[in-house]
């Protein structure tokens, strides 16, 4: 009986050992420091060592019973530890993505800052220079003095090629054609108009006489500057600055040539035949365009000037005369060569003209003895 007894200890023991190492080791430690107490007090001492193995004994029991008592269980838990500090470092990613796009952000917001930046600056440009033109300054004021020309406000536009001044003054724009858009519509007549109220209505431009003062309904004839230019014969200015090229240059006026006023007519012609190869605004509708200009097959633009009660400075009508040197048959005007035509016409007259001959049209441009540049 007393083998079996001791059988089922040990196989306790045993089991003790392989399921709570913990359990039984702190049990072995703590009979161990009591028993080694217990021999002190019987010998009058006291064993320190005794009582250190009683203490770490019975800390192994008590830890091995929260433990479950084996070492797998605190090794599951040593594992489960190291999950938990892992699984913070795989969360900390998102905020490392975070931080990433943060610096894009605020790089995003700076471009946006300098954007906004520059439209206000080119705002601060825009309105320095509307008030420069509104206010022009004492230079710009001496410069368009000394090349005659006539600072007005124009107070409304009345069709692509006649405006209203501030003071109630009429001006045609001299040397161009606009399709009409007021008594009747012509095609392209309504764009032409719209062209001239985005750039003239409200603005202050510069005024320039050629020859004539007035056409026979009264409207002052005059080139319209957009700025003061250094050079009134300069091409570059020219189409640069007046606004007369503008709306040939853009396809929104044919050159139309009423003698005695033509200083630029071989400008405008130039840039009608530019606009005219590349289809630009009128011409899109056909070679002639869409209303009456020097390129018309059958223009009569310049004979009716002659009759057109322009009037010069001094209030006389303006006409031409060829005097000893041209013959005149009822509207037409014979001159022997280009140099006694040129007396009466220096830029040359257009195909229409009642002075135009074929035979003085040598380069067969529809534009008889113009000078060459």
């Amino acid at each position: 009986m007393k083998k079996i007894l001791y059988g089922v200890l040990i196989l306790f023991v045993i089991a003790l050992i392989i399921s709570y190492p913990a359990v039984f080791i702190g049990l072995v430690l703590s009979f161990w420091g009591l028993n080694k107490i217990v021999k002190a007090k019987q010998s009058g001492t006291k064993s320190k060592s005794g009582i250190a193995i009683l203490v770490i004994g019975i800390l192994l029991f008590i830890g091995g019973l929260g433990a479950g008592g084996t070492l797998d269980t605190a090794s599951d838990f040593e594992k489960g530890a190291v999950v938990e500090e892992v699984e913070p470092a795989e969360e900390e990613e998102p905020e490392t993505v975070e931080k990433q796009e943060e610096p894009e952000e605020e790089a995003v917001e700076k471009e946006e800052e300098i954007t906004e930046e520059e439209k206000t600056a080119d705002q601060i440009a825009e309105k320095k220079d509307e008030e420069a033109a509104a206010n022009p300054g004492p230079a710009t004021e001496q410069l368009a003095k000394e090349l005659g020309l006539e600072l007005v406000t124009v107070s409304r536009v009345i069709d692509g090629d006649t405006i209203e001044l501030a003071d109630g003054r009429k001006v045609r724009l001299i040397g161009v054609n606009t399709p009409e858009s007021t008594t009747r519509t012509e095609p392209f007549g309504k764009e032409a108009s719209d062209y001239t109220k985005s750039k003239l209505e409200g603005k202050q431009v510069y005024l320039q006489r050629d020859v004539s003062e007035t056409d026979r309904y009264g409207r002052y004839l005059r080139l319209v500057w957009l700025d003061v230019p250094n050079d009134l014969d300069s091409e570059s200015e020219i189409r640069a600055k007046m606004f007369n090229a503008d709306l040939v240059i853009n396809g929104y006026a044919e050159p139309s040539t009423y003698p005695p006023d033509v200083r630029y007519a071989e400008y405008f012609r130039k840039f009608a035949r530019e606009a005219r190869e590349k289809e630009t605004g009128l011409w899109a509708y056909g070679e002639e365009g869409t209303t009456k200009g020097d390129f018309d097959s059958s223009s009569s633009t310049s004979s009716q000037s002659s009759q057109s009660g322009t009037t010069t400075g001094s209030g006389k009508t303006g006409g031409t005369s060829s005097g000893t040197d041209s013959a005149s048959s009822g509207n037409k005007e014979n001159f022997k060569n280009c140099t006694e035509l040129r007396k009466v016409y220096p830029e040359g007259v257009p195909e229409g003209h009642p002075a135009y001959r074929p035979k003085h049209d040598r380069d067969k441009d529809g534009w008889a003895c113009e000078i060459s540049k």
